[in-house]
């Protein structure tokens, strides 16, 4: 009789879902729903935590899917290690999916859905198939300005678009340099990331704002998001990209989605919204002390 596959334990599942690293989700729909104009209240504070859920499949499927390159290069993992069976894994990364869909549904109804399906398509083809292309960096910067829009809704995106524009850039930048964790990055990466992040820096500060003061508070956030990520892809740079300079850049590029979205709320209207999303910011880099992000 075989044995049953592992299920894992709880904490085996917090480290396959990347746990701390879905603090750093929550901003993007708050971000997307200050451009529009249309503060997360009510239903519509369900939206943060689609975004969660989605995020968390395309992590479980991320490590189904690299499965077997885990196995060789990261078997401390909890699927190579044996610790959750792949197939438990999938039915996860399924229901995690179905979970978004719902609760974007639950918050929104169709005008969130109209977003949050192809969010979820473009996590699953992320994860399944675009990931060992070229195109992967542009198919993950489509997935966070997706789930910008979303917090936007669909009748409300091109008030948003800004907004996602500079989400996508910064991640387009750490996707490229992330895929240097393991054996190293090339320095063209390092330097696409520091272009991206002048790009967002651009984006956050450009623009109207409601007042000086919004403009101030999204100059501050921009300038701490400029700092907190630039300075760690100007080292990834000065080292020729090593592996421990690029895991250093790409964890501070996580963290640095923080202060992004903070400075995009301040500078569309909504300092409330924007404070409530730095505050984050340390609780997830002190759980990342404990849990990889990446």
């Amino acid at each position: 009789m075989s044995a049953a596959p592992a299920v894992g334990t709880l904490g085996s599942w917090l480290e396959l879902v990347r746990a701390p690293a879905a603090l750093t989700v929550l901003g993007d729909t708050v971000a997307g729903a200050a451009a529009a104009g249309r503060p997360l209240r009510g239903r519509r504070l369900a939206l943060p935590l689609a975004s969660v859920a989605l995020y968390w499949s395309g992590m479980v499927l991320n490590d189904w899917a690299d499965r077997a390159v885990d196995a060789g290069e990261r078997p401390e993992r909890p699927i190579p290690s044996g610790r959750i069976a792949p197939g438990p894994a999938l039915a996860a990364a399924a229901g995690l999916s179905g979970a978004g869909l719902a609760l974007a549904a639950l918050a929104g109804g169709s005008d969130a859905l109209w977003v949050a399906v192809p969010l979820a398509g473009a996590v699953w083809a992320y994860n399944t198939v675009l990931k060992p292309t070229p195109a992967a960096p542009v198919a993950m910067a489509a997935c966070r300005a997706l789930d910008v829009l979303l917090g936007a809704g669909a009748g409300h995106w091109t008030a948003a678009r800004t907004s996602a524009l500079a989400v996508a850039a910064h991640t387009l930048g750490v996707t490229a340099l992330s895929r240097g964790e393991v054996h190293g990055g090339r320095r063209a990466d390092s330097r696409l990331a520091l272009t991206t992040t002048l790009v967002a820096t651009a984006l956050t500060c450009g623009g109207r704002a409601p007042s000086r003061l919004h403009r101030t508070a999204a100059g501050l956030c921009a300038l701490g998001y400029a700092g907190t990520t630039g300075r760690s892809q100007l080292a990834a740079d000065a080292a020729l990209s090593t592996a421990a300079a690029v895991r250093a850049a790409t964890v501070a590029g996580i963290h640095a989605m923080v202060p992004l979205q903070a400075g995009l709320a301040a500078r569309r209207g909504s300092l409330r919204a924007a404070a409530l999303v730095l505050t984050a910011l340390p609780l997830a880099r002190r759980l990342s002390a404990r849990r990889s992000p990446t």
